[in-house]
C-alpha cells in the first residue's frame, strides 16, 4: 500500500505533502453519467480522501458506451448510478470514503451538503443546476470545475469564489438549451477530454497549488480538431448578482428556479423554466425528429415518443403526457431540451 501513489508522489507539484492534502479532503460531484463516472474513478484512484456522488439516475444499455464505472449487468438490473458507482469505487480503492446518494440536485438539498466540502466538480446534464451549483459555491466559497459535452465538443472552467468571474458573469444568465447527449449523440474521447481537465484542476486545488489553475474558458471539438481558450479575467463584474459587490444569489430563490407540477385529471407534468425561453422551432424540430413524429404550429411543437407526448410552448413551457411522475418528466425534459 505505501506504493499505492508513488508515480503520484513522484509529480513534483504534489509530492508526499500534497498527497497527504488530497487524503484529507472531500469531493462532491454532482452527476454520475459520463462526467462524473470518469472523475469519480480519477480522483479514487488519486487517493482522495472522502467522495459524495449525487445522481437521479439508474443505469441503462446507452450509457455503456461511455460511462466507465458501468457493466451491463448494472443495466439490467437498473441499478441507480451512484449505488453501481459506488460498489465498482470501493474495488478500486477501500480507503476512500464514498457517499452514494440517489436523489434529485436541488438548492435545498444540496444547501446541507456543502459545509466540508473542498471542490465541487460539475458532471451535471443541464443549466438549472450548474446556476445553482454556482450561486452556492459563492454562498460558501467552495471552488467548482464547470464542465460539459455533445458529440465531439466540450468546454471546461474553473470558477473560484472571489478570485475568478462566476458563471454567471461569463454567460450572463442561462442560455438557452441546445443539443444534448440524447438529441445530437456524443462519443467518448469527448467526455475523456472534459473530465481530464476537470480532475487536473480539481487536484490543483486540492493540493493548493492555485497559481497552476487556468484562468482561461476553453472550448474545443475533436472531430475538427478546433481547440479555443480565452481568459475570463475581465469578465468579473462588481454587479453580478451571484458573486458582486451587493450578492443575491439569485438562483437559490424559488421564484427563479425550474417549476414542476401535475395537471389533475390529466396524466400529465407541466414544467416551467425558471425565465422565459423563445425557441427556434426549426432548429428544435431538426432534433427531435429522430426521436419520433414531431408536429407544431405557431404556438407549440409536439413529440409523440411510445409512452409519453412531449409538448414545448413558445414561452418555454413543457407538458409531458402519460406521466404523473415528476422525476420521469423532468428527466425526459433535460434529455431533450439540456
Amino acid at each position: 500500500m505505501s506504493e499505492r501513489y508513488s508515480r503520484q508522489e513522484l509529480f513534483t507539484p504534489i509530492g508526499e505533502e500534497g498527497q497527504g492534502r488530497i487524503r484529507e479532503k472531500h469531493v462532491l460531484i454532482v452527476g454520475a453519467g459520463a462526467l462524473g463516472s470518469a472523475s469519480a474513478e480519477a480522483l479514487v484512484r488519486a487517493g482522495i480522501g472522502q467522495l459524495t456522488l449525487i445522481d437521479r439516475d439508474y443505469v441503462e444499455m446507452s450509457n455503456l458506451q461511455r460511462q466507465q464505472l458501468y457493466s451491463e449487468e448494472d443495466a439490467f438490473a437498473k441499478l441507480p448510478k451512484v449505488i453501481a458507482a459506488k460498489q465498482r469505487l470501493n474495488q478500486i480503492n477501500g480507503d476512500v470514503a464514498i457517499n452514494a446518494l440517489v436523489m434529485d440536485a436541488s438548492a435545498d438539498n444540496l444547501d446541507n451538503l456543502l459545509k466540508d466540502i473542498d471542490v465541487i466538480i460539475d458532471a451535471t446534464d443541464n443549466f438549472d443546476i450548474r446556476f445553482i451549483l454556482n450561486d452556492l459555491s459563492q454562498k460558501y466559497h467552495v471552488p467548482w470545475v464547470y464542465g460539459s459535452c455533445v458529440g465531439s465538443f466540450g468546454m471546461c472552467c474553473t470558477i473560484l469564489p472571489s478570485k475568478t468571474p462566476c458563471l454567471n458573469c461569463i454567460l450572463k444568465g442561462v442560455p438557452v438549451p441546445g443539443a444534448t447527449c440524447d438529441t445530437a449523440g456524443i462519443i467518448s474521447p469527448a467526455v475523456q477530454f472534459v473530465s481530464a481537465y476537470q480532475v487536473a484542476e480539481a487536484l490543483k486545488i486540492l493540493v493548493e497549488d492555485y497559481s497552476a489553475i487556468n484562468p482561461k474558458f476553453l472550448t474545443f471539438d475533436l472531430w475538427t480538431n478546433d481547440h479555443f481558450s480565452f481568459k475570463v479575467t475581465k469578465l468579473k463584474s462588481d454587479d453580478c448578482p451571484s458573486c458582486g459587490t451587493n450578492k443575491t444569489y439569485p438562483y437559490l430563490s424559488f421564484e427563479n428556479q425550474t417549476k414542476t407540477t401535475t395537471l389533475c385529471g390529466r396524466n400529465t407534468v407541466q414544467i416551467r423554466p425558471s425565465i422565459q425561453k423563445n425557441y427556434d422551432f426549426n432548429e428544435l424540430e431538426s432534433q427531435l425528429q429522430q426521436h419520433g413524429k414531431v408536429e407544431r404550429n405557431p404556438y407549440l411543437i409536439s413529440l409523440q415518443l411510445i409512452n409519453y407526448r412531449f409538448v414545448l410552448f413558445k414561452d418555454g413551457r413543457v407538458f409531458v403526457h402519460g406521466t404523473n411522475d415528476i422525476q420521469v418528466a423532468k428527466n425526459l425534459y433535460y434529455r431533450l431540451l439540456g
